[in-house]
């Protein structure tokens, strides 16, 4: 009676969540600020993502997930317990029924761990779903259907690439190669050249204000703040997107091996369905300029970004709960082989 259901998406950079009849009602940050005295967690989500870099030595600022998965299990199921606390905030409802996304690359100690996190945060019961499946969901992709569609989900810390038919995965790659991976190509790239040491901050900033993974026409510039690793000097320098890109090829390179390799391992007549329908983008990282274009220009395929490619994992999990009785044998079959 006094459950309330509500649909996950666990993000390395990340955190949706939506609730049902309601949709996403939350947004925020994976990061925790900890008191390294006390052991304690100080802020969580919007307000710890603030102090990245601007800590004192008393307070350090913790991503209790890596690649996709939790990396730390007490730090992520106090998070986890503050963001559902956010979400119920000003209902009569104590309690969750979560259904959280997984990465399809995952352990089985991966798995549990993810699971035992949510359940220490109170919810009850909770259940697992992959996220290539509430992607493709979340996107408007008719996976139920005896054919053949393709997503490739490129989030902070992995990037989920699948081609579903029926319900259910027929082949798949995950990555741990996604957002987090290109701000640090774009941190080392500029150490590399210029000597420079820049921040997470700065590198996502740089990513998402000049960074593409395709030529453009114009060339965009933009100025960097760091300290010089010669001099230990505070510098500015100026960076164009010609050099982002570079700096992104290598990340970028595994994305696409990864999309080939699972191309390679499909049945040719899902291929050309696949070949007809196009493969659809989602997670933040589809929006990097020209991801598009050259995931088509290297596949031959039509490439279609998701309308709003960040919430697909979430909504994905949303349309589940909101239609139990359509998705009912997809997701018993996901929790029969998960929990």
């Amino acid at each position: 009676m006094f459950t309330r259901q509500i649909g996950i998406d666990l993000g390395t950079a990340n955190t949706l969540i939506y609730v049902r009849g309601k949709g996403i009602v939350l947004r925020e940050p994976s990061v925790v600020a900890v008191n390294t005295r006390t052991d304690q967690a100080s802020s969580v989500g919007k307000e710890a993502k603030e102090i990245i870099g601007r800590t004192p030595g008393s307070m350090i600022a913790v991503h209790p997930l890596k690649d996709g998965v939790i990396a730390d299990f007490d730090i992520a199921a106090t998070m986890l317990q503050e963001l559902i606390r956010k979400a119920l905030k000003g209902t009569l409802f104590s309690r969750a029924r979560v259904l959280i996304c997984i990465p399809s690359g995952v352990t089985a100690v991966e798995r549990r761990a993810v699971k035992e996190a949510a359940e220490k945060a109170g919810a009850r019961p909770v259940q697992l779903v992959l996220e290539p499946i509430a992607a493709a969901l979340g996107a408007g992709l008719k996976i139920m259907e005896p054919a053949g569609t393709m997503i490739v989900d490129i989030g902070g810390g992995t990037s989920e690439v699948a081609v579903i038919s029926m319900g259910g995965i027929v082949a798949s790659r995950s990555v741990r190669t996604a957002g987090d991976a290109f701000d640090m190509a774009i941190v080392n790239y500029v150490r590399r050249k210029y000597n420079l040491l820049i921040g997470e901050r700065t590198a996502e900033a740089v990513k998402i204000g000049i960074g593409s993974a395709f030529p453009e026409t114009t060339v965009s510039t933009m100025e960097l703040r760091g300290r010089n690793l010669l001099n230990g000097l505070p510098e500015n320098i100026t960076v164009n997107s010609e050099e982002v890109r570079e700096a992104l090829s290598e990340p970028l390179g595994k994305v696409l091996e990864a999309i080939r390799e699972t191309l390679a391992d499909t049945p040719p007549e899902l291929s050309a369905d696949i070949l007809e329908q196009g493969i659809t983008l989602a997670g933040g990282s589809a929006l990097l300029r020209g991801m598009d274009k050259l995931i088509n220009r290297e596949t031959g395929m039509p490439v279609y970004v998701a309308e709003y490619p960040l919430d697909c994992v979430a909504e994905g999990t949303g349309r589940i709960m909101e239609n139990l009785g359509q998705y009912e044998e997809l997701l018993a079959e996901e929790i029969r082989y998960y929990v």
